[in-house]
Formats: structure tokens, sequence, C-alpha cells
């Protein structure tokens, strides 16, 4: 028989299904369903076999979805705006819309040659004037809903450059260009204000959930939750007014119940008492000289909790505790933030780690407050041996921070954590020296960006008007080509002739547009309701469309986007809900991440290790078919795994096997009269538990399973004589999601006209998934003595037969008085013996 020829055969597929524009969604009244991947940056590297992994397994459940009788959109587009860009062409001085277009191309012969069935009449370009027309248009109505406002923040900023950096390019506070040093900067920027969706709001008797509560509402890793909440960092616990030198200076805590065991204070390098009481401080040299070094740290290293804490005493500056009176040291150190709560805290070495291995580095107090329950709380007197030796445990090696019960704490004595915060907020509040707080470690989003390749913001500034929205008809505003890339430390847009020419909405008289750009972010976060309706021109998609296909249904995409890029289209979603563009609160009902592919080695791929796999020398070689299983046998999907070359010829060899088994069709199906021999009959049995698991197996992603059990029915069919045809086109419609061009070309030999893909999914037999012989475990004592075949629904009774009329049971038995018997259908009888 002929080899299988991958690349002729699939060429002759794809061209085909192209042809006859065979993954469309269609607007037949079935139930509809919305697949998506998220979509890629289309870099001059081309698609990874990270990108194969994910790609592939939308593909198969949406080709399942489509033959279980759904109309399935399953869209693909490109995020392709962004710094990579921008980069490349100022090295290069090839303008960013050229290699965005070539990298474009690159990525769709590649996606195409891997047989993906994308909707390609939707494809989305979020650099296209088209589409960053309603990118602008999200912007003013944001902006109109005051939800979109200008102010001064401090940004990572790089002298060399003359650039803003984000965090991830300022890691270990070098920039990620030039490798040098990157300081903290104000500059007047954009911002998006999040914060305002974090809890559930009222809005015109409907309650808008927030982005907390919404999590509770869609299917998604318990993982990937946790890491939006950590990162919008909801604390409850309260504000406590100190006093330094007599000026008020607020804390937030979690736990105020430790308010006896502070020892000493800590500002924020950039709060403004320090400027207030500069006269105050005695050694100002070293105070300035460690707010200068603080400036040249990013956030993430000064939060870092790995790295050494570095703090410099305020002389001259004293803290009074409010709950005691007592007078406690002011610092300041740059672990403290005044982007994170009140930029000051309160030191409780004793029951907090980051205070502990501060006040041990700088010899300060550390006084036990909290004791763990241990034993009984009923009382605590100095002098207890056990207290005492705990008490010394926590000055001396490790600081307490979980909860237990007071001491050395007036009026909280012997109380337990909980009715001891609950006290001293009431003391506080009774006092008129705090309250009960909430904090949240979330800022609002800040999208201003000293680009060029980014969509820009549609605002303009007047000398008499101010600051002036674009009107929605002027939309959009376009990306002048009049540019010079390198850096400056502005926007190059701010030197476009042709960009700046522009007069005020409003009066008409001569004006200036922003010349910032937006974070890409913004692009990608509401690209998911353009394909509901990509080729509108009046609104971003009609209300219609929207309700026929959104939310999307099954999300999948790396879990390096958990954070930032979910969280920003949730807040762009409820905004949209509270003011009536759409009626649901999440975007993602389902969400999956695929595992990182690595190297033979199990080091990262990379190109400056060279061990980078590209997927067109394993099609080259291969075939798309064999790459698209390889990548789904692997491992569970979401699991981190590393290639193996030996494995992708095992699943070639899987490959050329089917093909060779189309030979072994001797008869055109079973006769219905005809009585089935016990071969048929077993093999009927596997087929039909083969379409049970791979139905079960797809509709939870678990492809690896899937494939594992074709491979069992494969193996079994190699090793039949001859096989039905009926048989054989069973499988290969089951075979069809995960081989697609395969599959295609042996339905059509089979005499088949129409594709495989126009059948339905075959539905499995009860009767035949049920095993009619089974492997009894027959154990004597818990101890395996023998293995018999057994009717599946054998009986108790019979099973005691059996198992007693075994010579490999009668010798465990012989003389033994029977005690018990346990039995487990369709596994195992054990018998108890003495």
């Amino acid at each position: 028989m002929e080899k299988y020829n991958h690349k002729k055969i699939e060429k002759k597929w794809q061209e085909r299904w192209s042809k006859e524009d065979f993954h469309k969604a269609d607007n037949k009244k079935r139930k509809e369903i919305f697949i998506l991947d998220m979509f890629p940056y289309p870099s001059g590297a081309g698609l990874h076999v990270g990108h194969v992994e994910s790609y592939t397994a939308t593909d198969i459940y949406s080709r399942f979805l489509r033959m279980s009788g759904y109309n399935v959109l399953h869209p693909q587009g490109w995020d392709s705006f962004g710094l990579p860009a921008e980069n490349y062409a100022i090295k290069t001085n090839v303008h960013p819309s050229k290699t965005t277009k070539d990298a474009i191309s690159t990525f769709k012969r590649q996606i195409n040659s891997m047989g993906f069935s994308y909707d390609w009449e939707r494809e989305l370009n979020s650099s296209d004037p088209d589409y960053y027309k309603w990118t602008q248009w999200f912007f003013l109505l944001l902006y109109k809903k005051g939800l979109a406002y200008k102010k001064k923040a401090k940004v990572n900023w790089c002298e060399d450059c003359q650039t803003v950096l984000a965090n991830e390019q300022a890691e270990g506070g070098k920039c990620e260009r030039c490798e040098n040093e990157v300081i903290q900067k104000d500059l007047e920027q954009w911002f998006f204000r999040i914060t305002d969706f974090i809890e559930d709001q009222a809005h015109r008797g409907k309650t808008i959930k927030g982005l907390i509560s919404g999590l509770d509402d869609v299917d998604w890793p318990e993982s990937t939750k946790l890491a939006q909440k950590n990162w919008i960092g909801k604390s409850v616990g309260a504000e406590v007014d100190f006093k330094v030198n007599n000026e008020k200076v607020t804390v937030f805590t979690t736990r105020p119940d430790t308010l006896f065991g502070a020892t000493y204070f800590v500002l924020s390098p950039e709060h403004p008492l320090i400027e207030n009481q500069k006269s105050k401080i005695k050694n100002q040299k070293e105070v300035f000289d460690y707010i200068k070094k603080a400036k040249k740290k990013t956030e993430l290293e000064r939060t870092d909790l790995s790295k050494e804490k570095t703090g410099v005493e305020l002389k001259g500056l004293r803290a009074i505790n409010p709950v005691n009176n007592k007078e406690i040291p002011a610092w300041i150190a740059d672990y403290v933030m005044m982007s994170y709560g009140t930029g000051a805290i309160m030191a409780v070495p004793g029951h907090d780690e980051r205070d502990f291995e501060f006040a041990k580095k700088y010899k300060l107090p550390i006084n036990v407050v909290i004791l763990p329950i241990t034993r009984s709380i009923q009382f605590y007197t100095p002098g207890d041996k056990i207290a005492e030796t705990e008490i010394e445990n926590i000055k001396n090696e490790k600081a307490y921070c979980d909860e237990g019960y007071n001491i050395n704490s007036q009026f909280l004595d012997n109380l337990k954590t909980r009715e001891a915060i609950s006290k001293m907020i009431k003391w506080l509040e009774k006092n008129g020296l705090g309250k009960k707080a909430v904090n949240y470690k979330i800022r609002d989003w800040l999208v201003s960006r000293q680009r060029y390749w980014g969509a820009p913001i549609p605002i303009v500034y007047c000398d008499t008007c101010g600051e002036v929205p674009v009107p929605e008809k002027d939309l959009p505003i376009e990306l002048p080509t009049d540019v010079d890339f390198k850096p400056t430390g502005e926007s190059p847009l701010k030197y476009s002739k042709k960009f700046q020419r522009v007069n005020c909405p409003r009066c008409g008289e001569p004006a200036r547009r922003e010349s910032d750009t937006m974070d890409t972010f913004v692009c990608s976060s509401w690209y998911y309701l353009r394909y509901a309706d990509p080729k509108n021109d009046k609104e971003f998609a009609s209300k219609e469309l929207l309700k026929k296909w959104l939310p999307v249904d099954v999300y999948v995409g790396g879990a390096e986007h958990v954070v930032l890029h979910l969280l920003y289209s949730r807040f762009f979603t409820k905004v949209l809900e509270k003011y009536g563009y759409v009626d649901f609160n999440e975007p993602f009902l389902k969400l999956r991440h695929q595992g990182i592919v690595l190297a033979e080695d199990g080091a990262k791929m990379s190109k400056s290790k060279g061990n980078v796999i590209n997927p067109d020398d394993v099609i080259n070689a291969y075939g798309a078919d064999t790459l698209r299983m390889y990548e789904m046998f692997m491992g569970p999907l979401e699991d981190m795994k590393p290639w193996n070359t030996k494995g992708i010829l095992g699943l070639s060899r899987f490959i050329e096997k089917i093909w060779k088994i189309k030979s072994k069709i001797k008869n055109p199906s079973s006769s219905p009269g005809k009585q089935k021999s016990k071969k048929q009959t077993k093999i009927q049995n596997l087929l039909h538990k083969t379409i049970k698991k791979v139905t079960d197996d797809i509709e939870v992603f678990k492809f690896n399973t899937a494939i594992a059990q074709m491979m069992i029915l494969v193996n079994a069919l190699e090793k039949e004589k001859d096989i039905s045809k009926d048989t054989f086109e069973k499988f290969l419609l089951i075979l069809s999601p995960f081989a697609p061009h395969l599959a295609e070309e042996l339905w059509t030999q089979l005499g088949h006209k129409e594709s495989i893909f126009k059948e339905k999914w075959p539905k499995y037999d009860p009767k035949l998934v049920k095993d009619e012989i089974i492997e009894l475990v027959i154990q004597v004592n818990g101890k395996l003595r023998d293995t018999i075949e057994v009717d599946a629904n054998i009986s108790e009774k019979e099973a005691k037969k059996v198992a007693l009329v075994s010579e490999k049971i009668q010798k465990w038995i012989e003389n033994k008085k029977i005690e018990n018997v346990i039995f487990v259908k369709g596994k195992l009888i054990n018998i108890v013996v003495k």
C-alpha cells in the first residue's frame, strides 16, 4: 500500500476548506457557541509550539461542537500594536505597519498549514484604523462617564532612552533596552477608574457585580481566580491616627489588635510629612540621599519580599502610639509605598515578618502581644514558663503572624484575635482615633504611553476651552506617518505636523492633540466583542449580535495573562453592562490555560539557547496532523511539558498505522441479520467504549487520554484480519477533530462525496460500553491470590462460589474458618479467614 503522503494530502484539504469557506459561523437556527483563543501578537518570529498547543485544543473542540449540531463562532485576529514592533522599527528603520503586515502574513500561513478551522471573515487587526476607531470610542465613553482622567503619577523612566517603561521592562532597576539605571519620575498620565468596579454597585435598579464577586460566576481555574483576588488585594482592617511631631498621620492595618506591639513607625520615601517636617530632621543629608536612591528603584524591587530591607531613622521626629501614648522612633524605608494604604505603617516586629527582619537588622525593640492558642487561654501571668518560652522564641527566632490571644495589651488581654480586633476598632471609633476601613492594593489603570505604535488618545487641548474630547464623528484619529521613531522622552506624535494640525472642536481655534497613545491592553480589553459584528461601521457591535454570541463560552490562552488582560476585559464588560450596551457581567464564562512547552532538556525555549522548535520544520517532516496529535498527547493541556522527538515519531507511526488499516476493510458493513462472532462483539464493545471516552474527554479538554483510548482501538483493529466499513467510519468520525486531513482523505476514499465534518458526531450504545467479561480479583485476607474472568454482572453469591472452587484459593483457605466475605461488584471479592 502507498505510504501516507502528508504534504500532498494536507495541502489538498487546506485548499478545499479555504475555497468552500468551510468554518464560517452561519445564521441558521442552531444553538450558538463562542470558542475563542487569546489573539496573538504577530511577531516576526512566527508561530511557536505554544500557539500550536492552545489552537489545536480549541480547534478540536470547535470541530467536535459543529459535528454535535452547534453553530460555532471560532474567530482569530491580531493584537498588533505594541512595544516590540516599535523597538524593531527603531532598530531597522522599517515602519511598524510594514513589519506587522509581514508578521501577520507569516502567522496566517502557518495557522492555515495546521488546518485550524477559523472563521477568517471575522479577522481583526488592532492596528487597523477601522478597529482602533472603536478603541478610541471606548476611551470617549469612559471619559464622558467620568471613568477616564488625567493626573500626575510616578513612572519608571530611563534617562538614556528618554522614555517611560512598564514594570516588566525595568526589572532589577535596569532598562531592558540599554541596561542603564531606571529612575522614578512624575509625569502627567491618563488613567481609567478600574477601582470603581471592585465591589458590587447599584445602578438604575440593577446590581452590577464587581471584580471580586463576579469571579463566583465563572468556570475558571481556582489559581487564576486567586491571582485576580490577590492583585485586587482587598484587606479589611482599621485606619489608625498616629501623631508625628504633632502632625496627624493615618495608617491602615489589618491587625489593629496588635497596636500595643507597635515599637516603631515607618514612612514611605515619598510621604509629604518628610518635606513638611524637614527643618526638624537632624540627619537631613542621610535621609535625602536615601530618598534619592529609592527613586531609582522600581516598585517591584521595593516590594520584593526576598530582598534585604533598608531604612534610615528620621532623627528629630517621634511618633505617638494612640493606644498608650508612648513615643516610638520614626523611620523612612523604601518597602513602604505611597501607592498602597496611606504611605505610612505602624511596625509590629513581633507579629510581622517584614517588620521583624527590619527590627533585627537595626536593633529595634520587639514586643510580643499575641500568643498562639496551644493551651487554655483563661489567664496569662508573667512568669508562666510555657508562655515566657514562647515569648522568647518569638522575640529571637521568628515573628508570630497567625491568630491567637492577646497579652500585654491592657483592655484586650486574653481576648481571641477576632474579638480583640472588633473591640479595638470600637475603642478607636469611640475615642476619635480611627475607624473600620477596607483597603485595596489595586490602583487605577494607567493607560498613557509615550509611544508611537498604539491607538492615539482622542483628546485635544485648547488654550481657551482646555481639555476637549474629539467628537465621535471625527473618529478614527489616525496615526501619522511623518514621525521619527527615535525616543526623545515624549511621544513621537508630538512632533508630527500633520497630526498636530487641528482646531478645537468647540471654539474652532488652533489647538494641539494629545500625543500619548493608549496601552495595548486597551485594544485587547474589548476585541472579543467585535468578533460578533466585525464589519459594523456604525457601532462597535450591534446589540442584537452581541446578545446572539456573547459572552464567550470557552476562552483558552496562556497563564501569563491571569491578571492584567483578564482583569481589564472584565472591567470593560462591567462598564458596558452598567451603561446598557450589553446584558452580561462577565466576558468569559469558561477559561482554560495551556501549559508551557519546554525544550527537550526541560529548559525554556529561547532563540539565544538555540532550542526553539519551529512548527514549519515539524510539519515539513511529519505533517500537521502528527504535530497536532503529538502536542495533545504530551500530557494534560494545562501542564508544563518538555518536547520529545521520540514522542513525535511515535505519533507519526500512529498516523501511518491508521492509514494502513483501511486496507483491512472487506465487507461494506456488518450484516444486520447475521450473528456476530465473539471477536466482532469485542471490537464493537471497544469501538463504543472509545466513542464514549473520546466524547467525554473532549468535553473536559482531556485530549491526551482521548488519544490514548483511540490508540487502544487502533491496536485492536490492526490485529484483526478484516474489519467492517461501519466500524472504521465511526472511528474516523471521532478521529477527525484531532487529525482532520487524514480523516477527510480516508473518508473520501471510502466513497463519501461530502466532507466528514458535515457528518453528525457518533453516539455510543450504552449496552455496548458495559464490560460483558471482567477479571475478578480474588483476595484472601486482603492479599491477591487469583484473578478469574467472569460475567460483569456476576452476583456476590456466584462470585463466592467461583472463588471457593479456585485451586489457587483452596490452598489459602484449607482448614481455616471463613469469617467474612467482602464483595465489590465488578472488581473484587475478599475472603477473610482465621
